[in-house]
């Protein structure tokens, strides 16, 4: 699966180790988005379709962090 830039950085800020939780977070914040928040709510909308499509074993094999 492919993931733009800016998905990748909502990954590495809202992941708290589990694609299910993942989703959890993103919809909290998607919860506080405002008018102004239009790139975001896209983004985010856009990573939560593709989270919803894989497992958790793929997500699991992402290397979030590949500089760590």
């Amino acid at each position: 699966m492919r993931f733009t830039d800016d998905e990748w950085m909502l990954m590495m800020l809202y992941s708290p180790g589990t694609r299910t939780g993942l989703i959890a977070e993103l919809q909290t914040m998607q919860k506080s988005l405002t008018g102004r928040d239009r790139n975001l709510r896209r983004w985010t909308a856009s990573l939560l379709t593709k989270l919803a499509e894989m497992t958790d074993a793929e997500y699991g094999a992402l290397d979030l962090y590949p500089d760590e």
